[in-house]
């Protein structure tokens, strides 16, 4: 399964509505950590698909949901369960590192 891309428009649905936990990947082109990131989070989506959504939300394309959680700092990754951020990395994180995340709230 694909990332899902996410906007201003769709975050609430794709996200805060959803039935299963959602990783949100908070992002930017020019950024190199996170160009680091996208292979991780490509291969967590891939492994977890089913049991987890991810996403990825450009913050030089959208910017509400980004200042609504106050991320500051990129990449940023949230992870949200019934509409609620259960766990949280700031910076390149490791996929072992990124699965630990994910399996504590599994």
């Amino acid at each position: 399964m694909a990332e899902i891309i996410l906007d201003d428009n769709n975050f609430e649905t794709e996200v805060l509505a959803s039935d299963i936990p959602v990783l949100v990947d908070f992002w930017a082109p020019w950024c190199g950590p996170c160009k680091m990131l996208g292979p991780v989070v490509s291969a967590v989506a891939e492994k977890y698909e089913g049991k987890i959504k991810v996403c990825k939300y450009n913050v030089d394309d959208s910017t509400e949901y980004a200042e609504k959680y106050y991320v500051e700092n990129i990449p940023a990754i949230k992870i949200f369960r019934n509409g609620e951020i259960v766990n949280e990395a700031l910076g390149f994180t490791p996929q072992p590192k990124l699965e630990a995340l994910i399996e504590e709230i599994l």
